[in-house]
């Protein structure tokens, strides 16, 4: 009786431990996303849907392709995504197209998605984590809140490590040259956009080496062509989001007729792909080589011949 009794014991401890891990296991999380919101998440979260192109970004480099069911228009990184269900853009949702796909996890943008839209969704039990990476250092806290939530987080720290050697590699570089290019950065033509000084365009021009020529506490303003003509900039890098090839080729065509411009004389109009600069995401360490490389042609062959794998997000 008395091994009976024992063995009995261990079997109601063995039974209450299991029951305990697999509570734990499927238990939720409270986690505070970026705009302060409290919200319960699954340990384990098995269908995503990125709300913007962005975020689509974030998820594939963490290594959390698999879970995502749906993703936003213009969502084109990885390439992969133009295989998935489309959910509307990211400032036209689709809740229908949402809610069908079932998701755990929505990871939503401040700047883009509709409020409504986010409000309905959680009013049908949809989970939606919001996100607002305003600078580069936003866009690293941002990797390593998204590595927690989707157990990368290990993965995570690898990438933002590698973010970091970058950017200190290219600053190392700079230090042995007193020559800071005046930079132009052009979004469209008409009308003719460029970046002011609370953006992340702003932030990798700096970090590139140049400078901003744009002095305006507004994101974007708008700009003549003569009000352009006075800013004397010795670059311009033009930027666009459809149509890059043709726009481009636009954009050199119309600072033609501006011999004055000092990039105009010296043939310094260049390109940019648009996704490298403008979305908040690890891949703008991308779009920081290219404007190193634009702006100090005579140090990027040293940025190349030092880069390792490990320099690299992928």
């Amino acid at each position: 009786m008395l091994f009976g009794s024992k063995y009995r014991f261990v079997f109601i401890i063995v039974v209450f431990l299991s029951i305990a891990w697999i509570s734990l296991c499927s238990a939720e999380k409270t986690v505070q996303d970026q705009l302060g919101r409290q919200l319960s998440l699954p340990r384990d979260i098995d269908r995503i849907i990125p709300l913007a192109p962005s975020i689509a970004e974030y998820v594939y480099l963490l290594g959390r392709w698999d879970k995502v069911v749906g993703v936003t228009r213009f969502s084109n990184y990885p390439e992969q995504a133009k295989d998935l269900s489309k959910v509307g853009s990211y400032v036209n949702l689709d809740l229908e197209r949402i809610v069908a796909l079932n998701p755990d996890l929505c990871l939503a943008t401040k700047d883009g998605n509709p409020k409504s839209i986010v409000r309905e969704l959680e009013q049908l039990g949809v989970s939606v984590y919001a996100l607002d990476p305003r600078d580069v250092d936003a866009i690293g806290h941002t990797l390593l809140e998204l590595g927690d939530i989707l157990n990368a987080g290990d993965r995570a720290k690898k990438i933002l490590g590698r973010m970091n050697t970058r950017f200190d590699r290219i600053k190392s570089l700079l230090q042995g040259s007193k020559h800071k290019p005046r930079v132009f950065f052009q979004i469209g033509i008409s009308p003719i956009v460029s970046a002011g000084e609370n953006t992340i365009v702003h932030e990798l021009i700096q970090s590139a080496g140049g400078k901003n020529v744009v002095h305006s506490n507004k994101p974007y303003p708008r700009f003549s062509r003569e009000a352009v003509l006075q800013l004397k900039p010795d670059i311009i890098v033009v930027s666009s989001m459809s149509n890059k090839k043709e726009k481009f080729e636009q954009a050199k065509n119309m600072w033609s007729g501006f011999g004055s411009i000092p990039a105009v004389q010296e043939g310094r109009i260049y390109s940019l792909d648009s996704d490298l600069v403008n979305r908040p995401s690890p891949r703008i360490v991308q779009g920081l080589d290219r404007l190193f490389s634009i702006f100090h042609p005579d140090l990027s062959d040293e940025l190349s011949n030092n880069a390792t794998l490990s320099d690299k997000i992928e």
